[in-house]
């Protein structure tokens, strides 16, 4: 079958939108090439179907049906690579973008397949979060294989923000930090009963009750995660406090809980939803109890609340994702008094860094579970949104409210006790002390 020939270099119009301060190499299989020979990260474009890709599709979409179905690679430092190309890329006024594209043999640019891990809209059951609909777009990200996550994530399974105390701090240390400051803000103690929506694989379930001495059931949609949790759960003998069920968290019956814990789950409930889904979880708490909400958050009102077409195509479909404020207000809204926001922005970048770490280091096994084209979308989906947070384009509030008691009362303490800062200097120089965490303001 006869392509045809370009009749313009790759490399020339590679060096019209990037521009040469982002020291990445690039060479084509026309044969040329551009950039340093020492660059650190090369981008080659290895098979027609890439251009041909990023004609049809423009932008991301375009750039990651490339990447994915290996027709366009980046090899050296992944992140490194992608970052200084998002960084320097140059505007291209249009006319001179219909003059590349008219130097482009169209006979080469035929409609190349779709990579097979691409989830279109139309391939998704039901209206938009509808039941259905979120438990297809959960499958497909998380329905992998629970040894490909291991691989990723690391022993503790944990697919959240971590929180680091150090720049040296091992993952697995931010990630069992991160669970333990969940359990300070919400004051677990023991005996108190605990919810953990979107459990995942159960860690959050497994160190309240396990630290914390809670009974702890969380809820899930992943049947693999389940089982995964319910093996752990057992081999660490907290059967008799901890409990992970594959269920829609709209379908908990139980209430009176002392503390609700949201760790990544916002992220595919939907703007819309919000106050459902708030709604709901204030129907499962006991006055004065707390829910800790922890979710990525969009820096800017001025972005879309959909994710962008790759990750909702090929990572979490449906995924949407609001400013703080949005969540701060659904949650006010609903009845909650809000007491304490924090933004873990950079810790996420750092969790993103040791994720992409652990895929590379284990590579072969993560193609052996998943297939090369599904790890070459999770390197693609952790290095760009690594690389989002690095820019302040994403960012991760952890949203702490209550649910007022009788004549208001909130059960926090006066100073609440949970992060590095105590005991605290005053200004004048004279230690301050905290209140006990259960000490109420009106005591």
């Amino acid at each position: 079958m006869r392509t045809g020939k370009l009749t313009v270099q790759l490399a020339d119009i590679f060096t019209r939108v990037i521009d040469e301060r982002a020291g990445v190499a690039f060479r084509a299989y026309d044969g040329s090439s551009a950039g340093p020979s020492d660059a650190a990260s090369v981008l080659e474009i290895c098979r027609p179907e890439a251009v041909a890709h990023i004609v049809i599709a423009p932008g991301e979409l375009g750039l990651a049906r490339a990447y994915v179905s290996g027709a366009l690679e980046l090899h050296g430092d992944f992140h490194a690579g992608l970052h200084a190309v998002r960084t320097h890329r140059r505007a291209v006024p249009w006319s001179e973008r219909l003059r590349i594209l008219r130097g482009l043999d169209l006979r080469a640019l035929r409609w190349p397949p779709i990579p097979p891990e691409e989830m279109r809209p139309l391939q998704r059951p039901g209206r938009r979060h509808s039941r259905p609909r979120d438990a297809a777009a959960i499958a497909h990200h998380y329905d992998i294989s629970n040894r490909f996550y291991e691989v990723v994530l690391g022993p503790s399974m944990a697919y959240t923000c971590a929180c680091f105390r150090s720049p040296e701090a091992t993952l697995e240390d931010a990630q069992a930090e991160k669970f333990d400051l969940v359990c300070r803000k919400l004051a677990l103690e023991p005996g108190d009963r605990l919810l953990d929506v979107g459990a995942g694989w159960g860690g959050m379930v497994m160190h309240a009750a396990e630290h914390y001495d809670v009974q702890a059931l969380g809820v899930t949609l992943s049947r693999p995660q389940v089982q995964w949790a319910q093996r752990a759960i057992a081999k660490r003998g907290l059967e008799d406090r901890a409990e992970v069920r594959f269920l829609d968290y709209r379908d908990v019956a139980e209430t009176g809980f002392d503390a609700v814990s949201s760790i990544g789950l916002t992220e595919h409930i939907g703007v819309r939803n919000l106050p459902a889904y708030f709604n709901f979880l204030m129907s499962r708490l006991r006055p004065e109890g707390r829910l800790l909400n922890h979710t990525i958050t969009r820096a800017s009102n001025h972005q879309p609340n959909r994710v962008g077409k790759f990750i909702n195509r090929y990572v979490f479909p449906d995924g949407e994702l609001e400013s703080p404020g949005t969540v701060i207000s659904a949650m006010h809204d609903e009845g909650f008094e809000v007491r304490h926001t924090e933004n873990l922005r950079e810790h996420y970048s750092m969790t993103l860094r040791e994720w992409g770490a652990n895929l590379e280091r284990g590579w072969k096994e993560a193609v052996s579970e998943a297939g090369e084209r599904r790890a070459r979308v999770w390197r693609l989906y952790m290095a760009a949104s690594r690389m989002a947070f690095d820019l302040n384009h994403l960012e991760l509030h952890q949203v702490l409210g209550v649910r007022p008691g009788s004549g208001g009362r909130s059960g926090m303490p006066l100073w609440p006790r949970w992060g590095n800062e105590w005991p605290l200097e005053s200004r004048a120089g004279m230690r301050l002390t905290c209140l006990p965490e259960r000490a109420r303001l009106d005591a």
